[in-house]
């Protein structure tokens, strides 16, 4: 039986604790994060060249410089995350078509850069997710049937351990069995 490995935030007697970078070598570090948002109908059909325009302004300008900036107070904002200064933080949306229903898929990806001693990967996460509420807060003037489907993280380069999600092609996928 494989041990169960301890969580690095967690002490012996399962207390909370930062993480001691103290050690560590100041490396180059970068993650990747994308946020993925439902527009309902009657907000997708607002989205022109790229952007939505409203009476609180445009709502992914807002979406994008609510990410840098949520992504800059990470620290502030999750216990035990290490302040880290941002060397770079982009965020890019982009929508989809409408689907058979009117419903567009909106994608927002962060990308956070530092030199540290620890990883960007919490910035990149709060800095889509950040994004992704804000665009749901200026959004909700229009519907309330906007949803936040999934936050993840695509990848994170630098440190002892670098990580990319491995993406199987839609044809190599195996299709679940149905049972006659």
């Amino acid at each position: 039986m494989k041990p169960v490995p301890r969580l690095s935030h967690l002490d012996p007697r399962g207390q909370p604790v930062m993480v001691n970078v103290g050690s560590k070598a100041v490396t180059r570090r970068v993650a990747l994060a994308v946020a993925m948002v439902q527009l309902p109908p009657a907000l997708a059909r607002l989205v022109v060249g790229n952007e939505i325009a409203s009476k609180k302004g445009p709502l992914f300008q807002t979406a994008i410089l609510a990410g840098i900036m949520g992504a800059k107070k990470t620290s502030e904002l999750i216990p035990l995350c290490h302040p880290l200064p941002l060397d770079d933080c982009r965020i890019e949306i982009s929508v989809g078509p409408p689907d058979s229903v009117g419903t567009a898929e909106v994608t927002i990806r962060c990308r956070a850069e530092t030199h540290a001693k620890t990883g960007v990967e919490m910035e990149a996460l709060t800095g889509a997710s950040v994004a992704a509420l804000t665009l749901y807060d200026m959004g909700k003037a229009v519907s309330h049937g906007i949803v936040i489907r999934e936050i993840r993280l695509l990848e994170k380069t630098g440190g002892k351990q670098e990580w990319r999600e491995v993406v199987t092609p839609p044809a190599a996928r195996k299709r679940p069995s149905r049972r006659k």
